[in-house]
């Protein structure tokens, strides 16, 4: 990829707000930081695909992740060059992809086109939601004690929530359960998509460690999961009942309520050991 822009850099993730603090019957007029939510507009080869509100910070690495996981591109070397550029109203995400992957894009936007009516009206539509996908080849293994040591250390791979409370994070976490990547957003989603495309630009092993999440596992954060190849997917927060079935069926090992004392390990648990 060429052409990427240094916006990163120059965009503000956060915003001072004046606040009223109620402290039992104390009331203070004071100072406080919030996190910043934009529309982050992703086009593909000059044509408009999707708007999604995201934190402003690491969008090289949103447009390749979600490029991934939405099975736009099958791999990062199909993106050819992603440009930014700050609007009024938000943020222009440009990406170039390989042509025979725009039109197969291009085709599937045709074939959606001049329908109306609810978001998931019509079998098309449906079918759109569910992907297809791959059975998980991962044989990588997590012990209990290197998962407890993640849950410890990721506090300090979160800046933006410690300053503002309000965002998700994604790591990616290793045998010895180090964290080797990590990325926040004010979206899940979001989060795991910048994660996943930080992981393909710089070429990491995706069937070679673990993915730990602030949040719960919907089925999009489990489907995103697999299709990237992890074996290992581990949510703070429990999984939906969609999302267990999914991980299930494609041999994700999908864990909950994921707490240094306890867990819930809902699927595959065979890439689960005690030490």
């Amino acid at each position: 990829m060429d052409n990427l822009s240094p916006l990163l850099e120059q965009t503000h993730t956060t915003e001072p707000v004046e606040v009223i603090r109620l402290r039992g019957t104390s009331v203070d007029k004071t100072d406080d930081t919030v996190a910043q939510e934009t529309p982050i507009g992703i086009e593909y080869n000059g044509v408009p695909f999707v708007v999604m509100l995201a934190t402003p910070q690491d969008l090289e690495d949103f447009a390749v992740g979600f490029s991934l996981t939405e099975g736009i591109v099958k791999s990062a070397d199909q993106i050819k060059s992603i440009v930014i550029e700050e609007l009024d109203a938000g943020i222009r995400v440009a990406v170039t992809i390989d042509e025979k992957r725009f039109a197969i894009l291009d085709g599937r936007r045709q074939n959606l086109a001049g329908r109306t009516g609810c978001g998931l009206c019509g079998t098309e539509r449906i079918a759109q939601v569910f992907k297809p996908m791959s059975e998980v080849k991962s044989g990588f293994t997590l012990s209990l004690e290197h998962l407890h040591r993640a849950l410890e250390e990721m506090k300090h791979f979160q800046p933006l929530q410690q300053i503002t409370g309000a965002t998700h994070a994604a790591f990616w976490v290793n045998a010895r359960g180090q964290i080797m990547l990590a990325r926040e957003d004010v979206g899940r989603h979001n989060a795991l998509d910048k994660l996943y495309g930080a992981m393909a630009s710089h070429a990491y092993d995706f069937e070679n460690g673990a993915v730990l999440v602030t949040s719960r596992a919907s089925y999009e954060m489990v489907q995103k999961t697999i299709q990237m190849g992890v074996g290992i997917l581990v949510a703070v927060s429990g999984p939906t009942a969609l999302a267990i079935r999914m991980a299930d069926e494609y041999k994700l090992t999908l864990m909950g309520f994921t707490r240094s004392q306890s867990q819930v390990i809902y699927t595959h648990p065979e890439r689960v050991i005690e030490q």
